[in-house]
């Protein structure tokens, strides 16, 4: 294990709205912020989105599998950004409930707000953290 200690900096509240990018309104909100750092919480309504619920087997590098949310749903997150280069990354893991189904993975692509999705975001301060290329996943992985 690898860790650092921070401080919290600013305090962020983005406010998305029907049919808004999450994955890239948190990316823009990161990038004109210069938000090198920071944890993230979700709280609203999606209605598209492509999220990896696991690999297909426990090998290296993962094969993930995907899943879609094709219609409206209520929606609980936390993330982190970090840059890989000069490019903020955005890891989510969220929770989506759909009447009786509930559907929990990795958001990645194609996140859709659907209504109103609230999100509070956290800067950390005095970190030295970004993501870097992982040879043996093929994953862009957090480098403390």
């Amino acid at each position: 294990m690898k860790y650092q200690t921070g401080q919290t900096g600013r305090i962020i509240i983005a406010r998305f709205e029907d049919n808004d990018d999450i994955l890239a309104g948190l990316t823009q909100i990161a990038r004109k912020e210069n938000i090198r750092a920071a944890s993230f919480n979700l709280v609203g309504g999606m209605r598209k989105g492509d999220f990896v619920v696991g690999p297909e087997t426990d090998t290296l590098p993962p094969k993930p599998v995907w899943r879609q949310l094709g219609e409206s749903h209520e929606v609980v997150g936390f993330g982190t950004i970090f840059w890989e280069g000069e490019t903020p990354k955005i890891h989510l893991h969220a929770a989506f409930g759909k009447k009786n189904s509930v559907k929990v993975g990795c958001l990645r692509e194609h996140a859709e707000t659907f209504l109103v999705l609230e999100a509070v975001i956290t800067e950390i301060k005095g970190v030295n953290v970004t993501r870097e290329l992982d040879t043996a996943s093929n994953m862009v992985l957090l480098k403390v």
